[in-house]
């Protein structure tokens, strides 16, 4: 008998391959890996550079204003307000040209840290990129250099303030009333009055009012104590124990003496009158300062309180002087008015802190910046004859 013949197994590819044959590749094919990341690398360089080329674009755009504002615009920014919804009010506001691009550039290249909610005060004519400095109040946005004058009071130092585009004019007045801020500062009384030094500062357009007059008292405080140590010490603390005085007496006494005077070697002099009217025992009406400025100043911040203030246009009437519902009318009113009437300079409080020693009671402008001093009041009516004034 023939044995049986088992049937030969093919092969296949798949034993092939199990074997660790190697089956040929077609001529050009695109299994090669390196090609596949090269045009991976292309794609993002070209990604990148298109990027890269847009943000220049996007960059240079920031830079140019799209607004014709001429004055600095009042701006609120409510705490849930997306950068989307600020870019549309300001383009509807005429501030930015286009409101997806102030979007996408508040969104990348403007993102110098999330707006701040609250009262803005945006500079005319401002570039994209000064608008997004301004709205997350960012250190690198532009500075202004304002001046305030000796005798400025609140509400004059709040127009400068806007004029210059630092902050609104209302803002800065609530500010400077704000009980809690009054407060936080350690100032007694209605208002920070008295207390916002005239010098020349260099300030940030779209400020805080809090926040400048946090640095105005600063100042303030600064100076009275350098003033008082340049006159040898211990003035304010000998007002203290004589008087019962503090800062804001000597700042109150200090702001009627800048009001009044215009010669700086007068003011320890008007200074000296006041303190003899305080301390007097035969001057009459008994403590009676007699200031005209103080009745102007109680006209100027609660004219619809006083009677005699309702057409007060900047001129000190007779009905004024004669009004005691005004609380700072200081002919009706004895001792220091509630507070501060202006801002005093130094040689003011100088005066105040260091006044000349005299026994005037009197003094009368002569007309020409000065004054005529007098110990009696014959002799203070003679000078008013003398000088013409009704």
């Amino acid at each position: 008998m023939g044995a049986s013949r088992k049937p030969r197994a093919r092969s296949s590819s798949r034993s092939q391959q199990s074997s660790g044959a190697r089956t040929p590749v077609r001529k050009g094919s695109s299994s090669n890996p390196f090609g596949v990341a090269k045009l991976g690398l292309y794609g993002m360089a070209t990604m990148f550079a298109f990027a890269a080329l847009v943000g220049s674009a996007l960059s240079a755009w920031s830079y140019f204003a799209h607004s014709s504002n001429t004055e600095p615009k009042a701006f609120d920014v409510a705490a849930t307000e997306s950068s989307s919804q600020i870019a549309a009010r300001l383009a509807s506001e005429g501030l930015v040209g286009s409101s997806w691009l102030m979007d996408v550039y508040l969104s990348t290249l403007g993102r110098t840290g999330k707006a701040i909610p609250g009262a803005h005060f945006l500079p005319a004519k401002s570039t994209p990129r000064t608008l997004s400095q301004c709205l997350s109040r960012a250190p690198g946005r532009p500075t202004v250099e304002v001046v305030f004058p000796e005798g400025f009071d609140h509400v004059r130092t709040a127009q400068r303030l806007q004029q210059r585009g630092v902050c609104g004019s209302s803002e800065f007045v609530l500010a400077v009333r704000s009980q809690p801020l009054l407060k936080q500062l350690a100032i007694s009384g209605p208002d920070a009055e008295g207390y916002l030094f005239p010098a020349t500062y260099r300030l940030f357009v779209d400020s805080e009012p809090a926040e400048l007059i946090n640095r105005f008292v600063l100042e303030t405080r600064s100076r009275l104590r350098k003033l008082d140590e340049q006159l040898g010490g211990g003035a304010l603390e000998a007002l203290s124990l004589s008087r019962g005085w503090g800062e804001r007496e000597v700042l109150t006494l200090a702001s009627m003496v800048e009001k009044e005077a215009k010669a700086d070697d007068e003011r320890p002099i008007i200074a000296s009158v006041f303190y003899n009217r305080l301390d007097s025992a035969t001057f009459r009406p008994k403590r009676m300062l007699q200031s005209d400025p103080t009745a102007g100043y109680g006209c100027l911040v609660l004219a619809d309180m006083i009677p005699s203030c309702r057409d007060y246009r900047q001129r000190i009437t007779a009905a004024m002087l004669r009004d005691a519902s005004n609380p700072y009318n200081t002919y009706r009113h004895a001792g220091l008015p509630p507070g501060p009437i202006a801002s005093p300079g130094e040689v003011s409080i100088a005066g105040v802190l260091k006044p000349a020693s005299t026994d005037f009671l009197f003094f009368v402008a002569s007309g020409d910046g000065r004054h005529r001093f007098s110990r009696t009041l014959e002799e203070h009516e003679a000078n008013i004859r003398s000088d013409g004034i009704p």
